[in-house]
């Protein structure tokens, strides 16, 4: 067992202003001094950056990590580490939970990559979060209730995300689940050495401590009707999830020892499954299947095995395997299959270097066609055949080559090739595709009242499902207060808001009467600003990367292991960032499409135009303003924003 970090990526260059060929300098000095008769004056235009824009929960990444970093400063009384997880949970309340297993849509999408590497975004997540769970912080409880109640059915994520919005918004919320506990897959789909139970049940806790009700146990269609839940609640929330594992679309699988993802991760979760069989295959590719794998190689298998205790009796049932017999296992072979090469599958890439460096094999672009099975019906063997898969228009496209079958030998083989949703008892909002239908405010479509999120829209990411909750918590306020569902942003996020940090400071301005020429003079609104942010996504090419210099990112601790440490390991790998590194790491963040202090535009202003907002009505987003009788509209200030923050526009 080793402690270590990833690989440094290798230093690339970062920016260059000039291209191969160009043999001459060229003057601003004729622009500079030409340009009074522009029309076009520095205007501060706040852009979603692409972190942001990534983020299916749409935190305010920016915000948080310009907190971190130092540029945003908390209010009096409250320290940085709080102010910045009370930022990042207005979107998204586990990020102890995401900070581990989210695979980081937000770095991949990070404007950063074009200079050296994406900023550790998740991993600065992950610290605000452990910070939040050691210090017990709790979130506000809303001044008001409002009198009306909502159904959130569904304790997984989508459903607690939703409970924890509406509840904020002051509504009395009651959730109903299935299971003994709640977490959904964050629970029963990730194993706990990758979602410590500890830090689960804190961030679960911290809801439920708003005042929402949950009534485990109770499964809506069988213990309690639709009808009556419609007639007790004023709204209702379906976070059903898609906990049904899809089955192998070949001959055979329908053997006894061939079970789904959901079903075998369920139990060994519950604390049933302690042993698996010698050779165990996986079909999948995805995350859930790295799961699947890496728990089958620390179970490992046992010599002497009852009948009744096979892996599939204890998958498909209640019983549980014993804990003595379990303490003599050894380490079990398992290959993970996919039809992708292991270069293109959907897993995390890191999730798949841990599995092979545990000893798991991954044979990539090989598609599953039949399962072997001996005369008493067990599957003996997994036969497969080599492929070429390809995303051809969001449509799957696969050839198969003739004459490459083979057989993989199995004990145990486990299907993760999707999720399915269970209707029981809710057969009326199945759309017949097993999805339930809504629009775009997530409300369920011909029902008023009922909305929908997470996997029984779309199985996807948990922090889709989060995201899902939030927005469709939006929807069901509105419905409440009888307002009409207004069209959602094209850029769904929570943007940072100036006017709620000046108002925060204690500035104030009024709204303007009537349609105004310029605002400089004026306290009518907020000068020479414009917020973008629900309609535009800033790229690289409008920053001044020549700002940025290499810095190498700050990288988490991972517990490697070997094969044999594998067996019987179910400790935490990831290990949160130190303060300081967390610190750091933020301050790699370029706070694309928003000012983050670094006065370059008052520096190489020629006409002395940019001026900082004297302190006392100085924020973030409001740091430099511009004199509109000094600018002469020759852009510098723009040419050298790192952040892309100044644009020209506006003047006369």
């Amino acid at each position: 067992m080793s402690a270590t970090t990833e690989a440094p990526a290798v230093q690339a260059l970062n920016f260059r202003r000039f291209k191969d060929g160009d043999s001459k300098v060229k003057s601003l000095q004729k622009d500079i001094f030409d340009a009074g008769h522009s029309h076009k004056c520095p205007t501060y235009i706040q852009s979603t950056p692409p972190c942001q824009g990534s983020c299916p929960a749409g935190e305010d990444i920016r915000g948080y990590l310009n907190i971190v970093r130092g540029v945003e400063k908390p209010p009096t009384g409250m320290k940085w580490q709080e102010y910045a997880f009370r930022r990042l949970t207005e979107a998204n309340p586990f990020p102890s939970v995401m900070g581990r297993v989210c695979p980081a849509p937000c770095e991949s999408g990070c404007n950063r990559n074009q200079l050296e590497d994406f900023v550790g975004i998740n991993s600065v997540e992950h610290f605000l979060g452990d910070y939040a769970v050691h210090n017990k912080l709790a979130f506000n409880k809303p001044s008001n209730q409002t009198g009306k109640s909502v159904a959130v059915i569904g304790g997984g994520p989508a459903g607690l995300s939703a409970a924890y919005q509406l509840a904020l918004k002051g509504h009395s919320v009651t959730l109903f689940d299935e299971r003994a506990e709640l977490g959904g897959m964050m629970r029963y789909g990730i194993p706990g050495f990758r979602t410590p139970r500890d830090v689960l049940d804190a961030e679960i806790q911290r809801i439920l401590d708003l005042g929402v009700t949950a009534r485990l146990n109770c499964r809506i269609g069988t213990d309690i009707t639709m009808a009556q839940i419609r007639a007790d609640f004023d709204a209702v929330f379906l976070g059903l999830g898609a906990q049904a594992g899809r089955a192998l679309p070949v001959e055979g699988s329908d053997a006894p020892n061939v079970v789904t993802a959901t079903a075998f991760l369920k139990a060994f979760n519950d604390g049933r499954l302690r042993h698996v069989g010698k050779r165990v295959v996986v079909v999948g590719g995805g995350d859930t299947s790295i799961d699947v794998a890496t728990v089958a190689r620390r179970l490992g298998h046992i010599d002497k095995i009852h009948e009744s205790d096979r892996p599939e009796n204890v998958i498909g049932g209640n019983m549980a395997h014993d804990v003595a017999e379990a303490s003599v296992r050894q380490g079990a072979e398992v290959t993970l299959t996919s039809i992708f090469a292991v270069e293109k599958m959907q897993a995390s890439r890191h999730e798949v270097e841990h599995a092979q460096s545990e000893g798991i094999t991954i044979r990539g672009g090989m598609a599953p066609i039949g399962v072997v099975r001996d005369a008493s019906g067990r599957a003996t063997a997994l036969r497969v055949i080599q492929c070429e898969a390809k995303l051809i228009n969001g449509r799957l496209d696969i050839k198969n080559i003739a004459g490459t079958e083979e057989d993989i030998e199995a004990d145990l083989i486990v299907s993760a090739i999707g999720q399915a949703v269970d209707f029981s008892g809710l057969e009326e909002f199945n759309n017949g595709k097993g999805a339930i239908n809504s629009d775009k405010n997530y409300q369920v479509q011909g029902q008023p009242g009922v909305f929908v999120g997470g996997d029984v829209i779309r199985p996807h990411l948990l922090t889709t499902a989060i995201g899902h909750g939030a927005i469709a918590a939006d929807g069901i306020d509105r419905f409440l207060q009888n307002e009409a569902l207004e069209k959602r942003p094209k850029i769904d996020v929570h943007a940072f808001d100036l006017k709620r940090k000046m108002l925060e400071k204690g500035y104030t301005f009024a709204e303007a009467p009537e349609p105004m020429r310029g605002t400089c003079n004026s306290n009518v609104a907020i000068h020479n600003f414009d917020d973008r942010s629900d309609r535009y996504v800033i790229s690289h090419k409008e920053l001044f990367l020549g700002h940025f210099s290499y810095t190498a990112r700050n990288r988490r601790g991972i517990t490697s292991l070997t094969a044999a440490e594998a067996l019987n390991n179910f400790q935490e790998r990831l290990q949160p960032l130190l303060e300081a590194q967390a610190m750091a790491e933020a301050k790699r963040c370029m706070s694309c499409g928003q000012c983050f202090e670094c006065d370059n535009c008052v520096v190489y202003c020629p006409q002395v135009a940019v001026f900082k907002v004297p302190k006392a009505k100085a924020t973030t987003g409001r740091y430099v303003d511009t004199n509109y009788n000094k600018c002469i509209g020759c852009h510098i200030c723009a040419d050298v924003c790192p952040t892309g923050y100044i644009q020209m526009g506006l003047g006369d």
